[in-house]
């Protein structure tokens, strides 16, 4: 029975090694050696400070700036500690109430926008923490952005043009707009 033991224990100390320390060792090396930037969080810098990361999303309230997708995660919102989604059906009232409320919001800071609403906009995402919006979404939002900055909407157009990312591999996914770097973009073209 010892001799048994004794083989288990070695096989476990064994794995252990090598899936707890020399495997976590040789990712850890690749990554920060061939993706450094996403390894590292996908930081966005500006002036030497970190301001964000291209991979979470961040709430933006104020009409000068474009409004990222809302965040199911709370208390807090865009909290990358508890990602997740609403989980709540399609027939659930609460659904329907937040929605509505995030209808009126938009609605309320662009009266003279009448185009129906995206619904990246009114949707969370399923991890909660989507820092992307669909060029729809981005163009819903242009009139208003660029009243609030006095810039020529065709300006923030092209901004917006310059942000929007293709699809992955030219088939993956769906062209999308990351929020942090536009809003950076429009900080640079202050008036």
């Amino acid at each position: 029975m010892f001799k048994e033991f004794k083989a288990a224990l070695l096989v476990f100390l064994a794995l252990t090694v090598i899936t707890g320390v020399i495997y976590p060792a040789v990712v850890t090396g690749v990554a920060q050696l061939l993706f450094v930037s996403q390894a590292n969080g996908s930081l966005i810098e500006r002036n030497g400070r970190a301001v964000g990361s291209a991979l979470l999303g961040q709430a933006f309230t104020a009409p000068e700036y474009f409004w990222s997708r809302p965040s199911a995660t709370g208390p807090v919102p865009n909290n990358g500690a508890v990602s997740s989604g609403s989980n709540l059906g399609a027939t659930n009232p609460n659904l329907e109430k937040s929605v509505r409320t995030r209808i009126d919001v938009l609605r309320a800071a662009d009266a003279e926008n009448k185009r129906p609403i995206p619904v990246d906009l009114v949707m969370a995402s399923g991890s909660g923490l989507d820092p992307h919006i669909s060029p729809a979404a981005a163009e819903f939002q242009v009139e208003r952005v660029a009243r609030a900055r006095r810039l020529p909407p065709a300006q923030v157009r092209a901004l917006v043009a310059a942000a929007t990312q293709g699809r992955t591999f030219g088939l993956l996914g769906e062209p999308r707009v990351n929020v942090l770097e536009l809003n950076l973009a429009l900080d640079g073209k202050r008036k």
